[in-house]
């Protein structure tokens, strides 16, 4: 069977997938030929340009267009000359679909590919669903930019809820150190931040003389909360929003909630401070 998309009449060249590398290309009933151009692949990997260099065997005289195994399926095979050749870039809905296409775009040395990839690899839809499976790919293949950006990704949710995945099991100790270390420091320096200002006060519970060292009422709740979330995420993302400080308002006096809305110059200072912190690998 032809594929309906790579099919040329002037191509001199057949891709042929689902089938080992054996002389006899017996291959699987599921093979697609891909007919394509020596030129093109030559261009787009140095691997196959020094491969289709080289002299023909005496078999293959016979055959009018010569024929290049490969054990990777029809869908990894068209993503990758997807990629290659002036048509639609291919469409990669789920990491299912793009491990194993990287695997070949390296193991081919399709460079044009691998760029495609290791940018689609980090598409927002994918780090936020599947963080950690991104990370893991990512160190898997070296890829050092796309690893950093989904070591920051990660640190909004807990590694707890990461499901399992196969992929993860190609993490190394190393680089899985590195996450929980990145993790617990960034935490811990944020921690760190949660001290109130002398000049963060309620006129109802610390706005008299006797009390006026002491912090508002809500600030006890707010930072034991604040820790907890911090330790979980280290981020700003959620102890700065609006449902997180209503509780602490509601712990507080008839005051505090006032004094929370008029405490708006100290969260701003505090969210840029944890902000600033290290969020990558």
């Amino acid at each position: 069977m032809y594929s309906s998309v790579f099919n040329y009449l002037d191509g001199d060249f057949i891709l042929r997938s689902d089938c080992p590398y054996d002389d006899k290309l017996v291959c699987s009933s599921k093979s697609v030929d891909f007919r394509t151009h020596h030129c093109v692949l030559s261009a787009a990997s140095q691997l196959f340009e020094g491969m289709l260099s080289l002299p023909q065997p005496e078999s293959a005289k016979d055959t009018i267009i010569p024929i290049i195994p490969f054990p990777e399926p029809a869908s990894v095979l068209e993503t990758l000359l997807r990629y290659i050749y002036p048509v639609e870039a291919p469409v990669i809905r789920g990491l299912d679909e793009l491990a194993p296409a990287l695997e070949a775009a390296r193991k081919y040395d399709f460079a044009v590919a691998i760029e495609g990839l290791r940018r689609r690899l980090i598409a927002p839809e994918f780090l936020e669903a599947y963080p950690l499976r991104v990370y893991g790919l990512a160190t898997q293949y070296e890829l050092i930019e796309e690893a950093a950006i989904a070591s920051r990704a990660l640190l909004n949710t807990p590694l707890s809820a990461q499901e399992p995945h196969e992929d993860l099991k190609h993490i190394s100790a190393y680089d899985y150190h590195r996450l929980v270390v990145l993790r617990e420091m960034r935490a811990h320096a944020a921690i760190a931040l949660l001290t109130p200002p002398r000049d963060l006060k309620c006129m109802q519970c610390n706005g008299r003389w006797d009390k006026a060292r002491e912090p508002p009422r809500w600030w006890a709740d707010y930072r034991e909360r604040a820790k907890e979330e911090l330790r979980v995420r280290p981020t700003s993302a959620v102890i700065f929003s609006l449902p997180f400080l209503q509780q602490s308002a509601q712990v507080g006096c008839t005051g505090c909630a006032a004094s929370i809305l008029c405490s708006s110059w100290f969260f701003s200072q505090l969210r840029q401070s944890i902000d600033d912190l290290p969020a990558t690998i």
